[in-house]
């Protein structure tokens, strides 16, 4: 059974003697298969240019973080441009290396595979090793940034948080002086704090993100030692009932404390924070965790 080229119906007879469907004829007998057959580059060179190109993007995202900065070279300054660089294209550089290391590696596997059909492994490796290379860099200047960068993160966290603090310390001493006392419902004082003035809303805004539940008002009492009056000299003493002098009048302080929620909560609420009359604690701060208060009724 051959098939006609012409129609690509299958026929049974000799195409020499013509296709019975279209009349299509053959010219001569097919052509014998040539004893040498040239391997192909083609596969080398894609892999090649894959790990080239994206060296040379990443060398040319440094070298203009570098311009960027300034800076006289040297091997600090060019470590913290490979970081500003790695930094800017983390996302795409880590979907890229995926798909471009799983090309370049087959290519290098099946060229490896059949020599005999394939050639230019040394050229397929060296852009294999283009591709790790640039994935090694952007790891390894991604990783050493990542703590500094998380401190810097919890360095302004605490700054936003002692922001809102203040701005909420600063609105509960405004409330008692209106009112004489410090909010005594814990469920309402978010609403008493709001019918203060806020012109700026800043108050409103800083109420955004305490937590409801997290007021706890106290009361602490101040009280003068009693001093015990030495008898006068020249006086005769008699024994006569004499009424015990009173305790001084106690002095009244509102206090309170307020939980400050903390925007990155990752294992347990001691990442919160305590602010104390307004001083702000963390929650995990053993000075917080050992006082106790006294809730006003």
């Amino acid at each position: 059974m051959s098939i006609c080229p012409s129609c690509g119906s299958g026929v049974s007879v000799d195409l020499c003697l013509g296709c019975p469907s279209c009349g299509a004829r053959a010219v001569g007998p097919p052509l014998a298969r040539p004893e040498h057959e040239l391997p192909s580059f083609g596969r080398a060179a894609v892999a090649f240019i894959i790990g080239t190109v994206m060296f040379v993007t990443f060398a040319g995202l440094l070298i203009a973080a570098f311009i960027e900065n300034k800076s006289e070279l040297g091997f600090w300054t060019v470590v913290t441009a490979g970081e500003v660089a790695a930094w800017r294209v983390k996302w795409e550089v880590l979907f890229v290396s995926i798909g471009a290391l799983w090309i370049a590696a087959r290519i290098v596997r099946s060229i490896s595979q059949n020599r005999a059909r394939y050639i230019g492994l040394l050229p397929a490796q060296i852009g294999l090793g283009g591709v790790l290379t640039v994935i090694f860099l952007a790891a390894a200047l991604i990783g050493i940034t990542v703590p500094e960068r998380l401190r810097q993160r919890e360095y302004s966290i605490e700054a936003a948080i002692s922001a809102r603090g203040h701005t909420i310390s600063r609105a509960l001493l405004e409330y008692r002086d209106l009112h004489g006392t410090l909010p005594t419902d814990p469920d309402k004082y978010v609403e008493a704090l709001r019918t203060l003035p806020d012109p700026d809303r800043s108050i409103a805004e800083a109420l955004r993100y305490v937590d409801p539940n997290g007021y706890v008002p106290t009361a602490k009492l101040a009280t003068a030692p009693a001093k015990s009056k030495p008898p006068a000299r020249g006086v005769a003493l008699r024994n006569v009932n004499m009424p015990s002098s009173p305790e001084p009048s106690a002095v009244s302080f509102n206090s309170y404390d307020l939980r400050l929620p903390s925007e990155h909560r990752w294992f347990a609420s001691d990442e919160d924070y305590i602010m104390r009359d307004g001083v702000i604690y963390k929650a995990s701060d053993p000075q917080v965790r050992s006082s106790g208060a006294r809730r006003i009724p």
